[in-house]
């Protein structure tokens, strides 16, 4: 079974809004209908308000060379303007064509009128340890997917238990590093394996932040050590200056990605061991039998120098060879027969 892929659109859409001249509903509308064309299961958008979640004066923890922009507010006031209505349309747009719709919610208001939106609430990492939050989103009974960047085990042990103290026991971890961009030597990706194993009553995925290497291998890695949610940033163009555009899969990483999670599913198969269909001819065809390695007349007593194990398997197994060793024939056998029991007179006597 392949991972649950989520587009994390964010709030990307805004930048192909002003470079293409269009509206930002068009534009959001624009990277739905992409990301349902490389293959993901959901598009995820984020529901702030600049006012609610930082206060005016908080520095940048990115990658200033690739955002300047110095404060947290000053970024979140470019990509505040969208309400209900707006999310509304875009969820239904995401019905309309087939692709689960959600968006992450930053505060009580996000949080109420999502509800009515989407499936399943992701809780973002900056926010495993905002109990009133959790508890709000907790008492809507829908399932949490929840991003566990820059935590320690203890907090995410926390946030899972006050989580099911409060109803909600239909959760997701989302391994994640909470670094812009993630570099390769910080992924971490064995994390996902212990979280497997501390977290085992919860589903275990995987929060990308690495820039998308050529073939995908960081996703398709995560999926290999047992994620079955995988979120990845998402772009029409990984060269737009803005927010998270610089460590975002464009739609053919996502294709990619998409392609190795299939190739996987058709490769790993099954643990139990048995002969596959495609491989009975060749069993028999490659796989050795007893035959006659010179002439033989009737009632010759078999030696050991008379016998040759040779391709194909279609007669008397070399497991026998000791067995028929010391057996009479009876009947005529030339050089590169193929031996049979009929062959003989007193096998296994």
């Amino acid at each position: 079974m392949k991972p649950y892929l989520i587009a994390e659109v964010g709030v990307n859409f805004y930048d192909t809004a002003r470079v293409e001249n269009i509206s930002v509903i068009d534009a959001a509308k624009k990277y739905i209908y992409e990301a349902k064309r490389a293959g993901a299961d959901a598009v995820k958008f984020q529901s702030y308000k600049a006012s609610t979640i930082v206060s005016k004066n908080s520095p940048a923890y990115w990658d200033t060379e690739k955002e300047p922009t110095k404060t947290q507010y000053e970024l979140f006031l470019k990509y505040d303007h969208l309400n209900k209505e707006d999310y509304k349309v875009l969820s239904d747009y995401c019905v309309q064509i087939g692709i689960d719709f959600a968006s992450t919610p930053f505060d009580y208001e996000s949080i109420d009128y999502l509800d009515e939106l989407q499936d399943f609430y992701k809780i973002s990492s900056s926010d495993l340890t905002n109990f009133p939050f959790l508890k709000r989103v907790a008492q809507k009974n829908k399932p949490i997917v929840m991003s566990v960047g820059a935590s320690y085990l203890s907090e995410i042990e926390e946030a899972v238990r006050f989580l099911n103290e409060n109803g909600s026991d239909d959760l997701t971890l989302l391994h994640c590093v909470l670094s812009y961009p993630t570099n390769y030597d910080d992924a971490n990706l064995n994390f996902i394996t212990h979280l497997k194993s501390v977290f085992p009553m919860c589903r275990v995925g995987y929060s990308d932040h690495t820039p998308p290497d050529p073939n995908m291998i960081v996703l398709t890695t995560a999926f290999l050590l047992g994620a079955t949610v995988i979120e990845k940033h998402f772009t029409l163009d990984k060269t737009l200056n803005g927010n998270d555009h610089y460590h975002a899969g464009d739609p053919d990483d996502f294709k990619k990605a998409v392609a190795n999670f299939d190739l996987i599913n058709k490769i790993l198969g099954s643990s139990y061991k048995t002969v596959l269909d495609c491989e009975r001819i060749p069993r028999r065809e490659a796989r050795r039998s007893i035959f006659t390695a010179r002439d033989l007349q009737k009632g010759d007593r078999i030696k050991e120098k008379d016998l040759i194990c040779k391709r194909p398997g279609t007669g008397l197994p070399p497991k026998y060879f000791d067995l028929v060793v010391g057996s009479t024939v009876n009947t005529e056998l030339a050089e590169d027969s193929l031996l049979s029991l009929n062959d003989l007179v007193d096998f296994l006597e």
